[in-house]
């Protein structure tokens, strides 16, 4: 089982890489053959080369990131961030809480974002 402290690591490299990072940065944050559901209820992406598709929809996008809390116990994390979104048309928020579970060297082998349309706010 990984140590507290290198989950946590993750979890802030997770969040600086969905800010700033390419959609590699953050799968590279992710075990071989991991799970994504993003959000809850949609159909899981599996595996690296999917996550990494997965992300590249935010590559164009500029993005901040801010934690709100973190909670360890065990292989697994949950944490509430919030993110911010910079569009052509203005900017949104969201304030997602995701769970994660972890592999012994704290790569991320299952992510499941609990959120959905409606936790979207407009701030312009």
């Amino acid at each position: 089982m990984p140590e507290p402290s290198a989950i946590r690591d993750t979890v802030a490299s997770y969040l600086k890489a969905v800010a700033t990072g390419s959609a590699a940065d953050v799968a590279a944050l992710y075990a071989e053959d991991a799970t994504l559901e993003d959000p809850v209820g949609s159909d899981p992406v599996r595996g690296r080369a999917g996550i990494t598709e997965f992300y590249s929809a935010l590559e164009d996008m500029r993005q901040e990131t801010e934690l709100l809390a973190v909670r360890v116990a065990g292989d697994s994390a949950a944490f509430h961030f919030r993110v911010r979104t910079e569009t052509p048309d203005g900017a949104a928020e969201i304030e997602p809480i995701d769970v994660m579970t972890f592999d012994e060297a704290a790569r991320i082998t299952s992510m499941r974002a609990f959120w959905s349309p409606e936790d979207v706010r407009s701030t312009s």
